[in-house]
This record gives structure tokens, C-alpha cells and sequence, in this order.
């Protein structure tokens, strides 16, 4: 069973009075009590910190007899969508072009509040925002298709042409006209036991999967936006669900592999490495000194571990199984605590 995260008790009891998110999957609070567990943001009354114990994960408070909290929910994924919501994203997905107001939410039985906080939250904008760029990638690819600026404007929902070229040449950087120069991919973010992940997909498979406190993570887009000559567009992608499906599955340790398609545009060099590194069996581990003699560059060392450096893709492109020559772990860009913990949840019985 992976080892408890490296967070003082008085700085998780903190984290649970200020209700603070960006503890939100580093641990789960469980209160002696009452006999059940919570996330940090948990809205419920808090307990005297000498009745709350902290877990690093939900399995282990419920091998400890704790209850999940009927308030909080720490059992579904925090970035899951209610069943109206998602009514509401299928609803998107099939008619990109409807007009969806607070009124029409009202009649579902939605409060627009409420739905607005979920779409900032899981889109980083808000529902009115995602309906306005879920109707620009519709013409976007109407545009890619062969239309007519006019016809992919009005067929998607705009109701004037200057209004629509404003919006698009805002939003993708390029005028209508020359869209077939540019391309798109769809940015969305996942809660999992480590912290929140930012996932970026285009139509080919997924191209970046990093924790959001990662350092290079704007370096890392600007590059993916540089090579792929696309904007990023906060948004639904197929590719998501597999992921999301796989990694929980993962976290649960019940996944060994992942088939989730991948894009990850690089040098061939680089191409080789990451590539080198899905060979790195499950629960196993490589020097960057082994990984260089797998790739016939016994000499690259150096080379090699600025490549593992550069992977975007974490955990599916398991650079975390490289350690030092001494067996040391040494960096990784989601943090030394991440790549223990995901190392020891590799090792744990099946």
C-alpha cells in the first residue's frame, strides 16, 4: 500500500478549516466520531483536530472502517458531472449550434450558478463561454471542411458575420479565411489522488498529461501550440473518457497498460525515448544509464534524461520508472512525493 504523503497533520487540519482545493487529492480527512472520512473541501461542520486522523487515499480510511461522507462524496472524482450536467454536455456534443440560456437551465431544474462554478471549475470558463467556443469549433470545422466563412458562421449559431470573425480571430489567432492553416486541440482538467491533472487531446490522441502545480506546464502548452500550429480550446474530446475510465482504473490498481492513442509531436531522438520508456514493464524501474544501452546510445546518458525531462504525457509515458544509477529517485516534474507514490503503488500486490 503506498506510504502516507509527506504532509504534516497540521497542515492537512488547516487545509480542511480553510476548505482550501489545492489540497484536493493529497489526503482524505477521517474523523474518529462519527466513523466517516471526507475530502478537504468538505463543507460539513469540522471536527476538533484530536478527533481527525489523515489518509493519503480513500482505500485506506475504508480499511480502517471509516464511512464515506454522503456530503462531500470523496469517492467520486470531484471533475465527475452530475447526471443534469451531463444530460446537458451530451445535449452540446450532439448540437453544437443550440443556444442554451439561464431560462432554459431553470426548466431542467439546474440553478445557473451552480452550473456556471462546475464549468469554471472543470473548463476554467464559464457554461456561456463553453457554448460560445463549443460553436466556434463547429464552424471551425466546417471551415476545414470547405464551407464558406458565411455559411460556416450562420450554420453555426452566429448571428453576425463581423461578430463571428471577431470572436474566431480572437480565439484561434488567425482570420476565418486562413483557418485551414490552423488546427485545434481540447484542454480539460482531472481530479485524481495525487492533485489535479490538466489533459490536452487532439484528434489523433492525447498530447499532454501533467499535474497543474508542474512548473513547465505553460512552457510545455506554448510548445505543443508552436509545433502543432493550433490553439488550445477548452472542451470535450473522446479521448478524455478512455482516460479518465484508465487512470481511475489505474489508482485503483486494477490497470497495468494503457491504450489510450497518443500524440506527443518531438524530435526522433525524443520520439525514441518516450517510446523507450512505455517498454519499462509495470512495477519495474531503469537507470537512465539502461535506458541509454536500450536504445543503442550507451554513451547518451545526459541526452537521454533531458528527453525523459521533456515527456508531456505523465504517468502513460511512464517516466516516473527511471531512477538514478544508485537506485535514488531523482527529478521528476510532478515531484519527488508523486513519483514515490507512484512507484510504490506499482509494487503493491495486485
Amino acid at each position: 500500500m503506498p506510504a502516507p504523503l509527506p504532509i504534516s497533520a497540521p497542515e492537512c487540519y488547516r487545509a480542511l478549516v480553510a476548505k482550501d482545493a489545492g489540497y484536493e487529492g493529497r489526503f482524505v480527512a477521517a474523523v474518529k466520531t462519527t466513523g466517516i472520512f471526507c475530502r478537504p473541501t468538505c463543507t460539513a461542520r469540522k471536527p476538533k483536530p484530536e478527533n481527525v486522523e489523515f489518509f493519503a487515499t480513500p482505500k485506506e480510511a475504508l480499511q480502517r472502517g471509516y464511512r464515506a461522507c454522503k456530503v462531500c462524496t470523496p469517492l467520486t472524482p470531484r471533475d465527475a458531472a452530475p447526471p443534469q450536467l451531463q444530460a446537458l454536455l451530451a445535449q452540446l456534443s450532439e448540437q453544437p449550434t443550440v443556444r442554451i440560456s439561464d431560462g432554459d437551465l431553470r426548466q431542467r431544474g439546474l440553478e445557473p450558478a451552480t452550473v456556471r462554478r462546475w464549468f469554471v471549475r472543470q473548463h476554467g470558463l464559464t457554461f456561456q463561454a463553453y457554448q460560445r467556443l463549443t460553436r466556434l469549433n463547429h464552424a471551425f470545422k466546417r471551415l476545414q471542411d470547405g464551407d464558406t466563412v458565411t455559411a460556416a458562421a450562420f450554420d453555426s449559431g452566429f448571428e453576425s458575420l463581423s461578430g463571428f470573425q471577431d470572436s474566431f480571430k480572437a480565439t484561434f489567432g488567425a482570420a476565418p479565411s486562413r483557418s485551414r492553416e490552423q488546427q485545434i486541440f481540447h484542454l480539460t482538467r482531472l481530479d485524481t489522488p495525487l492533485g489535479t491533472m490538466l489533459a490536452c487531446a487532439t484528434e489523433q490522441g492525447l498530447c499532454l498529461l501533467e499535474f497543474t502545480d508542474r512548473r513547465m506546464l505553460e512552457t510545455e502548452l506554448r510548445d505543443l501550440t508552436r509545433r502543432l500550429r493550433a490553439t488550445v480550446v477548452p472542451g470535450a474530446s473522446p479521448h478524455f473518457e478512455l482516460l479518465r475510465t484508465q487512470l481511475a482504473e489505474y489508482f485503483a490498481g486494477q490497470r497495468q497498460a494503457f491504450t489510450v492513442p497518443l500524440h506527443t509531436p518531438g524530435t526522433a531522438f525524443q520520439q525514441a525515448v518516450w517510446q523507450e520508456l512505455r517498454q519499462i514493464p509495470y512495477g519495474a524501474v531503469r537507470s537512465y544509464g539502461q535506458q541509454a544501452q536500450a536504445l543503442g546510445r550507451p554513451a547518451a546518458v545526459r541526452a537521454v534524461a533531458a528527453a525523459n525531462g521533456l515527456n508531456r504525457v505523465a504517468i502513460l509515458i511512464p517516466c516516473h520508472r527511471v531512477v538514478g544509477a544508485d537506485g535514488q529517485l531523482t527529478g521528476y516534474g510532478g515531484g519527488l512525493w508523486r513519483k514515490q507514490w507512484l512507484l510504490e503503488l506499482e509494487q503493491t500486490p495486485q
